[in-house]
């Protein structure tokens, strides 16, 4: 477990009652979420799904515990969504996930119907929302995404590499 207030923590920041919440506020929600993961030796994506500027779905990638591929952060914060909503339609709601979403979750999110999708570092080799491909803006779909990407990326990316470093470093110290 990676102590408290290491470089991929979310920072806090100071807001008042009367600041809405944004793309950051969200996107940290988010990094808590990837936490999770992490502390759960699960590679650290964390989703949150809103609507109306409220939390209504939260989720962290869940694949070696459930012992499921299918148990990404997003398609599991899809599902929670789902419900809270009571509709697999989720057309007034935005999902705000660590890492660019990969074809699997991006075609979950655009049957979903999801207004728009937020996240933090590009997946240069899986990224399905514009690194590899573009599956939530094809034109031939009947349902097309805005996209923000970039939010807090730095804090994204970092809890990724290190997560990564350290199962490096883990692998290292069995082969020598």
């Amino acid at each position: 477990m990676i102590p408290f207030g290491t470089a991929h923590r979310a920072v806090a920041t100071t807001k008042t009652m009367l600041d809405p919440p944004n793309d950051e506020y969200f996107m940290r929600e988010a990094l808590r979420q990837a936490q999770k993961a992490y502390d759960a030796e699960e590679v650290p994506v964390g989703a949150v799904v809103v609507r109306g500027g409220k939390i209504i779905a939260r989720a962290h990638n869940q694949v070696e515990l459930l012992k499921d591929a299918t148990a990404h952060a997003e398609m599991l914060a899809l599902t929670q969504a789902e419900a809270a909503v009571g509709d697999w339609r989720l057309m007034d709601c935005d999902l705000y996930v660590t890492k660019e979403p990969c074809a699997m979750c991006a075609g979950a999110i655009v049957h979903t119907r999801i207004r728009r999708v937020i996240f933090g570092c590009a997946d240069p080799s899986a990224g399905a929302a514009g690194s590899m491909m573009n599956l939530l803006q094809m034109a031939s779909f009947n349902h097309r995404c805005e996209i923000t990407s970039g939010v807090l990326q730095k804090e994204c990316a970092a809890i990724l590499q290190d997560f990564f470093r350290k199962r490096r470093d883990e692998q290292d110290s069995l082969t020598s």
